[in-house]
């Protein structure tokens, strides 16, 4: 039995090239772990500089409730016309979560009440045919 031997040189060109293939494939797989990282540090720059922004405009804010530019009364009034109503709205919402929520309990309440009557009756109604059984 003759076993077909590879020449050397063709051996040596064939680990040559497998080497030069996984070399390619680790220099790519290298080029794009370094750009994720470079696309993680760019959107972390870009979410702090809207961290600030946001912090920029809250002090914006409590700098301008601070310090309140005089309205004329007709403006004051309609602000305050503003605020009522949105505190009515707002106290409105609040007891319709409350209701909602009163009655959905109340509601889980009764279905697992007549859950547990169903289940009664038909535990009475066993223990029935078992005694009649005996």
């Amino acid at each position: 039995m003759d076993i077909p031997t590879i020449p050397n040189q063709m051996f040596l060109l064939l680990v040559l090239v497998i080497i030069s293939i996984v070399l390619i494939i680790i220099v790519f797989q290298w080029r794009k772990i370094a750009q994720s990282k470079n696309s993680i540090s760019i959107l972390e720059k870009e979410i702090e500089l809207k961290k600030m922004s946001m912090v920029e405009k809250d002090i914006e804010s409590k700098r301008l409730m601070d310090n309140p530019i005089p309205l004329p009364q007709d403006q004051q009034d309609r602000l305050s016309e503003i605020r009522q109503s949105t505190t009515e709205a707002r106290s409105r919402v609040g007891f319709l979560h409350s209701e909602i929520n009163e009655r959905l309990a109340r509601l889980e309440a009764e279905t697992e009440q007549r859950k547990l009557e169903k289940m009664l009756t038909e535990i009475e109604e066993k223990e029935k045919k078992l005694k009649g059984m005996k």
